[in-house]
Formats: C-alpha cells, structure tokens, sequence
C-alpha cells in the first residue's frame, strides 16, 4: 500500500488559533463552545496534505461531559458531532479519511495516566468504560475508528473485545511507548500488538504520542503483518512545574525522520502533540 499521510496536533493548531485548552475537556471542549475552530483544524490539515483527519473525541465522553453538566442525549450529540466536523472538512477538501478518535481511558482521567498505564479498572472495567463512546463513533460515519495513546496491555485487551462485538468496524490501533521497546505500562510492544495480528478489522498497528527517538526501534518490532502506523510527538518535553514546553520542534527535521520511518517500514505516518500544519506539509513533501 502508499503511504497514508495523517494530521497533526489537533490541539496544538487549535492553540495557534487563539482556543484556551485549559481545561480537563481538552480540545473536547471546543465541541461545546467552538465547533467552528475544530472544524477549520481538520480544513487547515487537510490543505498541508494529510490524508486523514484525527476528530476531537480524544477527551470527548459521556461521563466526561456529564461532569460538566450536561445530559446524556447532548454528550452522545458532540461525540458524534466531531465526526461530522471532520466529515465537512473532507467534504470541502474533496478528498481524505476521517478517522475517529478512541482515546484512553486516562486521557478522562486527565493526570497523565494515559503515558503510565496506571489504572484503577481492570480490562472488563475498561471494556465496560469505552463501549458507550465506542458504540456512538462505530454508528457516527467515520471511516475508522483511531485507538490512539493506548498505555496499556489491559486495555488493548478491552478494546480487542470491542472490536469483535462490532465486526463492522475497521480501526488502528496504536500505542503510547515508554522507550524503543515497550508500551507505557512495561509490556513489550510485540506482545501487545499480537493481540490484533491477523485481525481483518484492524487497519494497522503502531505508536502515537512518544519520543521521534523511538520510533525507528519500534517498528522493528511491529512485524506481525499489519501495516505499521507512527505519529510521535515533536519531541519536546513537557515542564511541569513551569507549565512550560522544553527544547525545538523543526517541522523539516521532522520531515525527514518520517521518510526513514518510511524505509523502515511505516505505511501510515503522521504527527501527535506539538506538532503542526507545517510539519505535515513537510511528511508530504518527503514521503512524495
């Protein structure tokens, strides 16, 4: 198969728009408040060259909107309303895949739980957890469901169950990894993703949201068959305690890392955290 092209930070551009994230809805609150801004994010990806559009459900969820006040009729409306938002956005491209976010489990527990896998749910919790939001993206007209940032062999277990109970549904699965070798939660990246190795479901399996340095070790290890799926980060290192971004993100660079992750193996490549319209315009212009 080509190379697929995916978007960047959602999130990020949302930022460089003037959208204020600080917020345990993430860019999930813009679904509520800014539906507009989103919906131009996915526009904006699509023109640098991205193949696919990555919708704001990410930190979208019933509980997670219920916490902030609304019913459950309204929070079901904006989960399956940032499919239509990228659905537009590909309709005005006049071309592209729109891909629906599954975030972790962590991202609604919004303390960074979805880079360590440390978890309070067992893997029938966290089946039971993800199968609303679940049910809502399958019926919603996405392309595909993106189960992204995953941390957890748990929870891949879960979302393997998930996808045998919706056997009309195609997905990717990709992972959130600790170094070149394991996922967040210490398992070895191949023990995870035989989990959906020979699945005809799943589209492929990868990595997402982890350092650019581990990718080439990575999908060394992703040699079940599927095709193999990475968007890192920019690179950059979150400060904490100066709520701050640490170290250069140089959309150039980055596009000459995805023509190596390419030869190494990589069929859909794109970008997470930090990343940008530029970066992608620049993956194109290197995977072309």
């Amino acid at each position: 198969m080509s190379t697929l092209v995916l978007d960047g930070g959602l999130s990020t551009h949302l930022e460089s728009l003037g959208a204020d994230l600080r917020d345990e809805l993430w860019s999930a609150r813009l679904l509520l408040e800014q539906p507009e801004l989103i919906r131009r994010v996915h526009a904006d990806y699509y023109a640098a060259g991205a193949d696919v559009a990555t919708t704001a459900s990410y930190q979208a969820t019933v509980p997670g909107f219920q916490r902030r006040g609304l019913d459950r009729a309204e929070a079901e409306r904006l989960i399956s309303l940032s499919v239509e938002l990228a659905g537009q956005a590909r309709d005005e491209a006049g071309r592209g895949l729109v891909a629906a976010s599954v975030g972790p489990y962590g991202a609604y527990l919004a303390n960074g739980a979805e880079y360590t896998g440390d978890y309070d749910l067992d893997e029938d919790g966290l089946l039971a957890w993800h199968r609303p939001r679940w049910e809502i993206l399958a019926a919603a007209g996405a392309d595909l469901l993106a189960c992204e940032t995953i941390p957890s062999y748990a929870e891949a277990r879960a979302l393997a169950g998930l996808l045998a109970s919706t056997p009309e549904v195609k997905a990717w699965v990709s992972f959130s990894c600790r170094d070149a070798e394991r996922i967040s939660d210490g398992t070895p990246i191949d023990r995870a993703a035989a989990l959906f190795s020979g699945n005809p479901q799943v589209v492929a399996v990868g990595v997402n949201c982890t350092a650019p340095r581990h990718i080439p070790g990575l999908i060394g290890r992703l040699s079940g068959g599927l095709p193999v799926v990475v968007y890192p980060n920019s690179g950059e290192t979150w400060d904490a305690e100066r709520r701050r971004w640490l170290g250069l993100s140089d959309p150039v660079e980055y596009g000459l890392a995805a023509k190596e992750w390419e030869r190494a193996g990589a069929s859909l490549i794109g970008g997470c955290c930090r990343t940008t319209p530029d970066h992608i315009r620049q993956i194109r212009a290197h995977l072309t």
